[in-house]
């Protein structure tokens, strides 16, 4: 079964087993709906759990599992991976993609050709960025429709339109 991350659990909240959970992609409400998960401590392998309990919090989410209803039940979870499977996130928005697709992606600029592999991603207040690693160095490219363009899975690329300055040392063409 293939998996994707969703957070990582980074505490507790309370004394009824609530777990803050860190989550790896900012808007997503993927955890919201999961009705079950999965827990991986580093170097072991995964282990379902049964939500009981996930509300958003303070820019993450809290989730409590049937089973570790206690602080100290839920305390030994704490630096877990929270993952669920592919096959049940929800469906996006046909404009919309998980990181997980994108990541890996070959960037292509209409003007510039190549700019290398889309490697990360980060949020800021206005918008996600996206970094990409190539022959132009380090481009961080925000993730707008007025400068994304085609995407296409199978070719593994994403077509973009960056005005100038974006892309280091072409500042002039």
């Amino acid at each position: 079964m293939d998996l994707f991350c969703l957070g990582v659990l980074i505490g507790t909240h309370g004394l009824r087993g609530d777990l803050k959970v860190k989550s790896l992609s900012d808007g997503s409400k993927s955890l919201l709906a999961a009705k079950r998960v999965y827990l991986r401590a580093p170097g072991k392998e995964a282990d379902e759990y049964q939500p009981a309990r996930v509300v958003a919090h303070k820019g993450g989410y809290l989730l409590r599992l049937s089973g570790f209803e206690q602080i100290d039940a839920a305390q030994v979870l704490v630096g877990c991976e929270v993952l669920m499977p592919l096959a049940e996130l929800p469906n996006l928005d046909e404009s919309e993609h998980y990181w997980f697709e994108l990541e890996g992606l070959q960037v292509i600029d209409q003007t510039r050709g190549s700019l290398g592999k889309l490697e990360d991603m980060f949020t800021t207040p206005a918008h996600d960025i996206y970094v990409v690693v190539g022959p132009f160095g380090e481009v961080l490219i925000p993730a707008v429709d007025a400068f994304i363009g085609r995407i296409d899975f199978d070719a593994g690329t994403m077509e973009v339109d960056l005005p100038d300055g974006l892309i280091p040392g072409t500042d002039e063409i």
